[in-house]
C-alpha cells in the first residue's frame, strides 16, 4: 500500500570550529511546501543579513502569491538586497547564494544559485543511491565543463569555494537561476546544504552515512558531527526533507529506528545494545538461580 502524507523533515545548522557567527540560515515551511538552505557572504553581519533577506523574502512570497514561482522568488530577493545595501541595511557587496526546494502534492522543484547543493538520495536494496541535483555555479564548475581539470580535481582545487554568481552580486541585474524538477517515490529523501557540509565530506561519504541512517534527524545529525569533526571551517547547514510517499515499513526498518543512538555509527549502536541485553539477561538468570 502507498501513502501520501504531509512532507516531514529535519535540520541544523551550527557556526563551525573557524568563526564565532554563523552567516547560513534555512527555512522550513511544510505547509507551504517551502525549503530552502542560503549561505551569506559579505563579513560579519553582512552575510548574515544577506541571508535572512533571502529567506524573508521567498517566504513572505510563497506565502502571499497564488501562483508562486519560485525562480521569480529567487530574483525577488536578488533584487531585494541590492535595495537593502543602498539604503543602509547590511553592506554594500553583501550577497548569499540559495537552494531551495518547492513541493507540491508529488512533483517538487530544485532553484539554486552559487554553490549550495540538492541532492536526491533513494534508497535500495543494495543501501541507496545519492544523486546531485544542483550543479555548482562556480570557477571550478566552469573549468570542469571546459574539461581543463578532472572531476576528481574539482573536489581538491584550491579555488574551490570561488563562486561565478550569488544573489546580491551588484554586477548582475538579474542572476541565472537553475531549476530541476522531479516526481516523489517511495521513501525519498532531499538533502539541502550550504558548503560548510561539502568542503568537509565528499560524496561518498554522505552517502554512507545517509545509509547507515535512516531517521533524517540521526543523518542531519551524523552529517553535521562528521563534518566538524573533518574540521568544520566554515558555517555548516543542513536540511532533509523526506518524501510524501511512504510504503509499508519492515519490522527490521522499524526495529533499526528504535535502536538508541549512543555512537557516532549505527552498527556500533546495535552491538553494544545487544551485549547490553545479553549481560542484563544473564544477570537476571544467575539471580533468579
Amino acid at each position: 500500500m502507498t501513502l501520501l502524507t504531509p512532507l516531514e523533515f529535519s535540520a541544523a545548522t551550527h557556526p563551525g570550529l573557524k568563526r564565532d557567527n554563523n552567516e547560513d540560515c534555512f527555512l522550513s515551511d511544510p505547509e507551504s511546501g517551502l525549503w530552502l538552505v542560503a549561505d551569506g557572504m559579505g563579513g560579519h553581519e553582512a552575510g548574515e543579513v544577506a541571508s535572512a533577506i533571502v529567506r524573508d523574502t521567498i517566504a513572505e512570497l510563497v506565502r502571499q502569491t497564488a501562483n508562486f514561482s519560485l525562480t521569480e522568488a529567487i530574483q525577488t530577493s536578488h533584487q531585494t538586497i541590492l535595495t537593502s545595501a543602498e539604503n543602509g541595511i547590511g553592506a554594500v557587496g553583501m550577497g548569499s547564494t540559495v537552494v531551495a526546494l518547492f513541493s507540491r502534492n508529488r512533483n517538487y522543484q530544485i532553484a539554486w544559485v552559487g554553490d549550495s547543493r540538492g541532492y536526491l538520495w533513494t534508497p535500495t536494496a543494495k543501501g541507496g543511491a545519492l544523486t546531485r541535483l544542483t550543479i555548482d555555479h562556480s570557477y571550478v564548475q566552469m573549468l570542469f565543463v571546459a574539461g581543463s581539470i578532472t572531476a576528481e580535481e574539482v573536489e581538491s582545487h584550491p579555488d574551490k569555494n570561488i563562486i561565478t554568481q550569488c544573489l546580491g552580486m551588484q554586477e548582475l541585474t538579474h542572476v541565472n537561476v537553475d531549476t530541476a524538477q522531479g516526481q516523489w517515490q517511495k521513501n525519498q529523501w532531499i538533502l539541502l546544504c550550504s558548503d560548510g557540509l561539502t568542503d568537509e565530506l565528499s560524496d561518498k561519504t554522505i552517502a554512507q552515512i545517509l545509509v547507515e541512517n535512516n531517521n533524517s534527524q540521526t543523518a542531519v545529525d551524523q552529517l553535521l558531527n562528521k563534518a566538524l569533526r573533518s574540521g568544520g571551517h566554515d558555517n555548516i547547514t543542513v536540511q532533509i526533507i523526506e518524501s510524501p510517499i511512504h510504503g509499508q515499513k519492515l519490522f527490521i526498518t522499524n526495529l533499526w529506528n528504535w535502536i538508541p543512538q549512543i555512537s557516532s555509527n549505527r552498527k556500533t549502536d546495535t552491538i553494544l545494545l545487544v551485549a547490553a541485553i545479553t549481560s542484563l539477561i544473564i544477570v537476571l538468570v544467575v539471580i533468579l538461580n
